[in-house]
């Protein structure tokens, strides 16, 4: 649940870039009920996909520099008992993902 959390919030990042309305880190983490350090390993991970994330201290926003599109898709499938495999005594692996997750 973690990595889901991070991935929403990248996306909340994201979105709060895109409209130029992120306000100080300070305000952004207030917003996003999170501390700014985490406001600014947010902004790493988007730096990372080669986003170019720069700041307006006159507008006290964070901006893109250069155009950036962020899409994150989650898909969940059940299973049912007939795709899951028992090995080692409790321990379930899938035998194909069903989870897929795109960023691009």
């Amino acid at each position: 649940m973690k990595n889901l959390k991070t991935l929403e919030r990248l996306q909340q990042v994201h979105n709060y870039i895109v409209n130029e309305n992120t306000g100080s880190p300070k305000e952004l983490a207030r917003r996003l009920a999170i501390s700014e350090r985490s406001v600014h390993l947010l902004l790493e991970r988007l730096k990372e996909m080669n986003a170019l994330v720069c700041y307006c201290r006159k507008r006290k926003t964070y901006y893109y520099c250069e155009d950036f599109e962020l899409r994150i898709t989650i898909s969940v499938t059940v299973l049912n008992n007939n795709e899951v495999t028992r090995i080692f005594g409790g321990s379930y692996f899938i035998k194909a993902p069903k989870t897929t997750i795109h960023i691009a």
